[in-house]
């Protein structure tokens, strides 16, 4: 006898013992996307940003849409941005599992004219969640995201970088007025006395206005000038009296020909010092200086770096090797680098530079790992004094 009753068909995939939800952070407003499996209509709500009583509220609610019970664990996701970790922090403080993703990984549709609002993208992010959850490891890169204190000890060198810019750009901005009056300063000072000692093309002094204006700027000169000492002296301060593992990462690469305390201080927080690489091309990856190849049928080209990753590692990375090019003459890296792109051109140089500093990373990162030296490197002669 046949059998009658028929196999109700599953409508979505997944495990209903789990609640996954989307973020879409805007800064008034924060798009929510719930569900418990693919295949499931997502539940979506709007709550004001950064109300957190308003989400808890929600995340409640659609478990009672759900049928799920209140112990349910939850996992969820938003695109790293401009609200940084604090948000994860919280999440995972409140029991739920949170993945911050690189928002430059996440696949998107490649139609010319593809319809994109918060609504679309928060449902994505939902979709792509579950698929990584049920195994997809590759549809998107989840950061690793920093403890409150590794977060914190970015800031110093940051600081110091965005003052020196402002420095540099309020240096040119006092030169490009002058310049407009015919005039040109040997020394850069510009105090009382030295402003009424300018004189224009036809000896006179310069109009009110224009004193005036110069007068502010130098006094913002003065003021970044003395912010950078502060802070300058702190991290000398902490440089050579502190214990932490960090700073002993950095004074290990301080002792290398090339390598001044800015470049140990940045590479160590924002690369070595709270990461645990597992090889080579991990290092190359976080520094984005990978190439990224595009071969499909006749078409072979190279698109060059990926540009993934850590900007301030991969420009420091970039000078850094310029430096070592100049003062380790004798090392392995040098050699290969000279003997393959120096007589190519401008142009060769640039790319061989590049390539160059991804492989420098690697070295450095062997160094402070195992401490052997780079392959014909040199130590500075006071590290060999020690």
């Amino acid at each position: 006898m046949l059998n009658t009753e028929t196999t109700r068909k599953q409508d979505y995939t997944g495990s209903a013992s789990i609640l996954f939800l989307a973020f879409e952070l805007g800064n008034s407003t924060w798009n929510l996307a719930f569900s418990i499996g693919l295949g499931q209509k997502a539940r979506k709500r709007s709550i004001r940003a950064r109300d957190l009583r308003e989400l808890s509220k929600e995340v409640l609610l659609a478990k009672q849409k759900f049928g799920l019970p209140e112990t349910t664990p939850v996992t969820s996701c938003y695109e790293a941005g401009r609200d940084g970790f604090w948000l994860d922090r919280y999440l995972e403080k409140t029991g739920v599992k949170n993945h911050v993703v690189d928002s430059s990984s996440i696949e998107v549709n490649r139609k010319a004219r593809r319809a994109k609002t918060d609504e679309l993208d928060v449902e994505s992010l939902l979709r792509l969640l579950m698929r990584y959850h049920n195994g997809e490891r590759k549809v998107w890169n989840v950061l690793r995201v920093p403890s409150p204190k590794e977060e914190d000890d970015r800031q110093l060198h940051r600081e110091l970088s965005t003052l020196k810019k402002e420095r540099t750009r309020t240096i040119n901005r006092i030169k490009g007025l002058l310049i407009n009056q015919g005039v040109r300063l040997k020394r850069m000072d510009l105090s009382d006395k030295a402003l009424d000692a300018i004189r224009l093309w036809d000896g006179s002094s310069l109009q009110g206005g224009l004193k005036r204006r110069l007068m502010r700027q130098w006094e913002q000169l003065v003021f970044l000038k003395k912010q950078i000492q502060t802070l300058e002296g702190e991290r000398r301060s902490t440089l050579k009296g502190s214990k932490e593992k960090a700073v002993e990462q950095m004074r290990q690469l301080a002792t290398l020909r090339s390598i001044g305390s800015n470049r140990a201080w940045l590479l160590v927080r924002e690369f070595y010092g709270w990461r645990d690489f597992k090889n080579r091309r991990q290092v190359g990856s976080l520094s984005g200086l990978v190439p990224s190849p595009y071969n499909s049928g006749d078409s072979k080209r190279e698109q060059g770096i990926s540009k993934a990753g850590n900007r301030h590692v991969r420009g420091a990375a970039v000078e850094l090797a310029w430096s070592w090019v100049r003062f380790q003459p004798e090392s392995k890296l040098t050699r290969w680098f000279i003997a393959r792109f120096h007589s190519g051109g401008k142009r060769a140089r640039k790319i061989g530079i590049v390539a160059l500093a991804r492989r420098l990373l690697i070295e450095l990162w062997r160094f402070l790992k195992t401490g052997a030296l780079p392959e014909g490197a040199r130590l500075k002669a006071e590290a060999l004094a020690q």
